[in-house]
């Protein structure tokens, strides 16, 4: 019983424990579902998995699950990103505990109940505790928006290589509560479409109704619900990075009030999508975004030139090809920011050109190529957030040597090399023609399959290799159980 009582602590009272098991939860999900999928299901792999779990899968179901599927993968990689704030941001303890209990038990009882509810028949007592979790997290929200609270003396930063006001306002907290704060008030985007079911309202997956001439405000809410909590995560993302590499300096002090204004702007734009002021709004969104991938940009460069200098500090005057070298010596530092990068090649400039050239090429386009672009813009964003949190973890689990840099470049090269497949099979009639595309398709989806099957592959690895660990009465798990992270903050 004493075995069982410590790995119980480890695993939902330690922040390594806390990440480790949604990390898992998600995997699971992924995996499992991921079956289901389209060239799953030309194999005769996805008949044999829903047999074999018993689903329950009716057609005119599908757009339901597949939200509820979304939703409790969501929750998990907040619950990821709210254990990460905690440990790094100081916060009285009672927040800290209250946050973590909170996010823990809602999101385990969304992604139970939920896909309990959505593929396994209709149990309606799993659909009310599936909300129950969501009004959990939700709850958590709050209370990490109070804890996160700029404006008390105790948190104010007058170290002058941190952004902070006069007044000595820590500016980077200020970017976390203004993170939450909007996280949570968009959260209701999402909820109050979802109070009017049967009462008008019908679920719909937003891909479906982009060439839909007139939409509703809930349809318009949703819309807009699934693009700012997305871009929310990874705003928030961007900041616990920031805080994990130490970002300072000039840099750090141009990119937080950035930050802050580009958050505030692109949430006032999204609002503003469900108002008369909807055709204004779009530019709105667009004038807000940019302020935050500049911050994103600030960080990259700042965090590169660190790299660059701590790796060639012991030589006088360092070449370029040692440079380059120092800088690409650690994939867990390096790979971020280098993702951040990547992003923008496969979803950022992707989305910009789509909406700049909307009638002119996209609309042009087939009904399914224009939902193709879409849903794998959002695939492709939420994937790449993914493996950023996965770099981290790695590095606060320490992984060291030939492990880690096996374990970031195979983050790295293997999720790359899929995103850019995605990418290009997303845009491919732009340079191809239906009738002779299908050697390119198949090429582009034995690529994509292959990149994410060995990214899943490396995972369960990773997760086997903790297991193992954690069946041991002295394994790694007992050293972290004491130690929290090496750069947590002191209570």
């Amino acid at each position: 019983m004493e075995a069982f009582s410590k790995r119980f602590n480890y695993l939902f009272g330690s922040t390594k424990g806390l990440i480790l098991v949604a990390i898992s939860m998600v995997a699971i999900i992924t995996a499992v579902w991921g079956m289901l999928s389209g060239p799953m299901a030309e194999l005769g792999v996805r008949d044999v998995v829903v047999k074999t779990l018993g689903m329950d899968m009716v057609q005119t179901e599908r757009e339901g699950r597949i939200i509820i599927l979304y939703h409790t993968i969501a929750m998990a990689i907040i619950a990821i990103e709210t254990y990460m704030v905690t440990s790094l941001i100081k916060m009285k303890e009672f927040y800290k505990i209250a946050v973590r209990v909170l996010i823990t038990v809602g999101y385990l009882m969304a992604m139970i109940f939920g896909m309990g509810f959505a593929y396994f028949g209709h149990n309606w007592a799993f659909h009310g505790l599936y909300i129950t979790g969501l009004a959990l997290i939700f709850f958590a929200g709050i209370l990490l928006t109070i804890a996160l609270s700029p404006w008390n003396p105790k948190y104010h930063n007058t170290d002058k290589e941190y952004a902070h006001t006069k007044k000595g306002i820590d500016l980077e907290r200020m970017a976390f509560f203004a993170t939450a704060l909007t996280t949570v008030l968009s959260a209701m985007f999402g909820a109050v479409p979802g109070s009017f079911y049967g009462n008008g309202f019908e679920t719909f997956l937003a891909e479906n109704i982009i060439r839909m001439p007139h939409k509703t405000v809930l349809e318009y809410s949703v819309i807009g619900h699934l693009h700012i909590m997305l871009a929310l995560i990874a705003i928030m993302l961007t900041l616990i990075i920031g805080r994990w590499l130490n970002f300072k300096g000039t840099w750090h002090k141009i990119a937080m009030p950035l930050m802050i204004l580009g958050t505030i702007v692109l949430n006032l734009g999204v609002w503003g999508v469900v108002t008369p002021l909807q055709p204004a709004a779009h530019m709105v969104i667009y004038v807000g975004a940019t302020p935050s991938m500049l911050a994103a940009l600030f960080l990259l460069i700042w965090s590169w030139r660190k790299l660059i200098r701590d790796g060639t500090e012991h030589l006088e005057k360092p070449t370029f090809g040692q440079k380059f070298s120092a800088l690409l010596r650690d994939p867990l530092k390096f790979g971020p920011t280098w993702q951040m990068l990547f992003m923008n090649f496969t979803t950022s400039f992707i989305g910009i050109f789509m909406a700049i050239r909307l009638d002119e090429i996209f609309r042009v386009w087939p009904a399914r190529e224009e939902r193709i672009e879409l849903t794998g813009h959002w695939h492709v964003l939420s994937a790449i957030i993914a493996t950023i949190i996965l770099m981290y973890y790695g590095d606060m689990i320490g992984l060291k040597g030939k492990v880690r840099q096996w374990y970031g470049w195979g983050l790295i090269i293997l999720s790359d090399v899929a995103f850019a497949a995605v990418t290009i099979f997303e845009m491919k009639r732009l340079f191809i023609t239906e009738a002779v595309q299908q050697p390119l398709v198949n090429a582009l989806m034995y690529t994509m399959d292959f990149g994410l099957a060995m990214l899943l592959l490396l995972l369960a690895i990773v997760l086997a290799w903790r297991l193992v660990d954690l069946f041991k009465s002295k394994g790694r798990w007992t050293e972290e159980v004491e130690h929290e992270l090496v750069d947590e903050v002191m209570k």
